[in-house]
């Protein structure tokens, strides 16, 4: 009896989806809602029932909740956008349900829920099963499990245990009930025939009422039963009162004023804005005044029902234009939902074939998907087919993105073998003490590992800081030794600096043979100091200017001077351990010995042009000229000959 609850009609206070018309009910479960037959208030149809007469939804619902302790609290709780939410939001929803309400209150809100978590992860569950195929894996081998669904699983076994529990206790509840109700019916029968006063009748009655009103739910099935036979006696009771008129009147008055204030309440509830919140509260008055209020007399009987009928239908005509308007929105979500559709199949049949472009559609269909789980509710004749037609275009472009990535986890596996090469390059080096060999390699290997491009991202942090390690390695070791050529640099700067002080002082003999070799001399001791920091090297400068002030007191030869000071000026190139320094120099007096030589060959031609002989001053200028410039030839040519000399 109990588990057969789950299958009939709920009330639909949540003002979901549901077809114009109302559903129809099984003639066995119909009840009129009033006292008995004989008194009008029929509803339904002789001949059978109306399916579009409120009356049936009513009562039907009625029925239900005679065995729904909780049936009042099971209206309050509102029916969310379930369809919008997402599966981690769905699960959250639940436990709230389960924690917060009552068991038997919130079935359709668990079935609405657990059928949109279930669309949802078969989609997830799909797609992550196209996804194993498409990477290789063997679709008997496929296995997914996740968090949210184990959650899920927890919760809703959860509620189907107390579910189970609770109808396992009110079975026992209801069948009590079901038997104080029985007797109670026997004990009203009995106050025809007992031989008392009329009053104590009367009161014997009125308590058999009370009993009645607090006797609490029983079963559904015996509902319409047990009423009918209930108010059937209490009509011969009140023949039987027939007797003594006045009490009769009395309850007759009592029931008609309370009638009256729920006709008031009913015909004000076809004014209020919510519908669905309207219907809930005419249900609870038809309830009143089926089971609360007794008869009234025959000359109001009809009337009265006609208004209550009245503002019934009127109520039950609006929701009935409400759920009209609702499938007019529904059509209108359908069109959005199918423009979503279109919008993902367009994107599909995009052609992109790079990282950034296929991250730029996953993100666009992303937020299509976010818009058409919003666009609420479609019309039920269709859900299922937009529902299948969405996760096909989804689908599709997922099987888009995986057949590049695919291909793409191809050359991320190239690039991958090419960098892994580099990383045992870069071990095998980063020791080495062969500074000059090896650092322009380790430059060239970091040049290239940056050319490579993207690896697998499970190994990309893995090897860059292998990669990485071993370069830091070898740089430090680097930068660690020219800190200390640096030191000694700086050391020989200094002692230069403290030379070229005392050198200011020093004075020529005036033997010419004696104080050359004493130059020479200094210029070993300046040589023998060692090299200095390159941004200090203004003191060379200084130092060549002492020696043209000697050179040219000692009346030296210009040329041997000159490559006097050549010879130190080499002895720093050969300890720089550069040879670029060494090849742009040779480089340097080539040029100058190629500028001279046409400096010769034109000033030799100008001299064609001249009809005087050589006593003529301007030629004897020109004569000059040419004899300078061959002594700078010579200079040049003397200078790059002591250059390649420090080579051999």
């Amino acid at each position: 009896m109990l588990e057969e609850k789950d299958d009939n009609l709920q009330p639909e206070a949540d003002g979901s989806e549901k077809n114009s018309e109302t559903p129809q009910i099984d003639n066995q479960e119909s009840v009129t809602t009033e006292e008995t037959v004989s008194e009008g208030e029929v509803t339904a149809d002789a001949e059978g029932e109306n399916n579009d007469d409120p009356q049936n939804e009513i009562d039907e619902s009625n029925a239900e909740d005679a065995e729904d302790e909780g049936h009042k609290e099971r209206h309050e709780i509102p029916m969310l956008d379930y369809h919008a939410m997402n599966m981690d939001t769905l699960v959250e929803e639940l436990n709230i349900l389960i924690t917060k309400e009552k068991i038997q209150a919130i079935k359709s809100h668990v079935d609405q829920i657990k059928s949109e978590f279930d669309l949802k992860f078969q989609e997830l569950l799909e797609q992550k099963k196209e996804d194993f195929i498409q990477e290789g894996g063997n679709e008997i081998d496929f296995n997914y499990s996740s968090p949210v669904k184990k959650r899920f699983n927890e919760l809703y076994n959860e509620y189907r245990d107390k579910r189970n529990q609770y109808y396992k206790n009110l079975e026992h509840r209801l069948d009590l009930n079901l038997k104080n109700r029985l007797d109670i019916i026997e004990e009203l029968k009995g106050l025809i025939n007992v031989e008392e006063n009329i009053n104590d009748t009367y009161k014997h009655f009125k308590e058999l009422q009370e009993r009645w009103r607090n006797a609490g739910p029983i079963p559904r099935v015996n509902y319409n039963d047990v009423w009918r036979t209930y108010h059937h006696h209490v009509e011969i009771f009140y023949d039987f009162l027939d007797l003594n008129r006045d009490l009769r009147d009395l309850d007759f008055k009592h029931n008609l004023e309370e009638k009256e204030k729920i006709i008031a309440q009913a015909e004000s509830l076809a004014e209020m804005g919510d519908v669905n919140k309207a219907f809930r509260e005419l249900q609870l008055l038809h309830k009143i005044w089926k089971e609360d209020l007794g008869p009234v007399d025959r000359e109001h009987r009809d009337a009265i029902w006609d208004r209550f009928s009245a503002a019934t239908k009127a109520i039950h005509q609006k929701r009935q234009e409400y759920f009209k308007n609702q499938d007019v929105i529904h059509e209108a979500n359908l069109l959005v939902k199918q423009d979503i559709i279109k919008k993902i199949e367009a994107i599909t049949q995009q052609k992109v074939n790079n990282h950034s472009s296929w991250q730029k559609l996953i993100k666009e269909v992303e937020a299509l998907r976010e818009e058409f789980f919003n666009a609420g509710r479609v019309p039920y004749k269709v859900n299922e087919q937009t529902w299948a037609a969405f996760k096909e275009a989804v689908r599709k472009f997922n099987r888009n993105k995986n057949s590049f990535y695919k291909g793409l986890k191809k050359d991320q596996q190239d690039n991958l073998d090419k960098k892994m090469e580099l990383v045992k390059l870069a071990e095998s080096l980063k020791d080495s003490d062969e500074w000059e060999k090896t650092t322009p390699i380790m430059k060239k290997i970091q040049s290239d590992w940056k050319n490579i491009g993207h690896v697998p991202r499970k190994y990309s942090d893995k090897i860059w800081n292998e990669f990485k390690s071993a370069c830091n390695h070898y740089f430090d070791r680097l930068h660690a030794k020219k800190n200390e050529h640096f030191k000694d640099e700086m050391e020989a700067f200094e002692q230069k600096k403290a030379y070229l002080d005392n050198l200011k002082e020093f004075q020529l003999s005036g033997d010419k043979e004696k104080d050359l070799e004493q130059v020479k001399a200094i210029i070993a001791d300046w040589k023998a100091i060692g090299r200095i920091p390159h941004s200090k090297k203004s003191i060379e400068g200084k130092f060549n200017k002492i020696l043209d002030a000697l050179f040219k007191k000692l009346d030296l030869d210009k040329q041997k001077a000159e490559l006097i000071k050549y010879g130190n000026k080499l002895d720093q190139l050969a300890n720089a351990d550069n040879d670029t320094l060494i090849n742009n120099e040779r480089v340097f007096i080539r040029r100058k010995i190629d500028e001279v030589k046409s400096e010769i060959r034109q000033l030799e031609n100008n001299l064609q042009f001249f009809n005087a002989d050589e006593s003529n001053p301007i030629v004897k200028e020109v004569m000059n000229n040419i004899d300078k410039h061959h002594e700078d030839l010579n200079l040049w040519k003397a200078k790059l000959k002591k250059l390649k000399n420090i080579n051999q």
